[in-house]
């Protein structure tokens, strides 16, 4: 997983290929995330909470928070209350 904030979007590959991406719009101290997508030569490998997963921890790490508009993000999340903390709230 890496973030190409040039793309505006947190990105997973496989070797050189990207299997999929998260796309964000970032502000000051939040990312909203607006839309996951995985590769269909990659589906159900577990990409997409991978990247996700990352995300998060590289938020973490950055002390940003979420506001998750992507519906696989929201359900990612509701999944892993360990991110709670992440999401911001108005």
């Amino acid at each position: 997983m890496r973030d190409n904030p040039e793309q505006g979007r947190y990105e997973a590959q496989l070797g050189l290929v990207v299997a999929g991406f998260a796309s964000y719009h970032a502000q000051p101290g939040l990312v909203t995330v607006t839309h996951t997508e995985v590769d269909r030569a990659f589906e159900g490998r577990g990409v997409g909470s991978a990247l996700v997963r990352g995300m998060l921890d590289d938020l973490r790490r950055q002390n940003l928070r979420i506001l998750p508009i992507c519906p696989f993000v929201r359900a990612f999340l509701q999944r892993h209350q360990e991110y709670a903390d992440l999401v911001w709230t108005p």
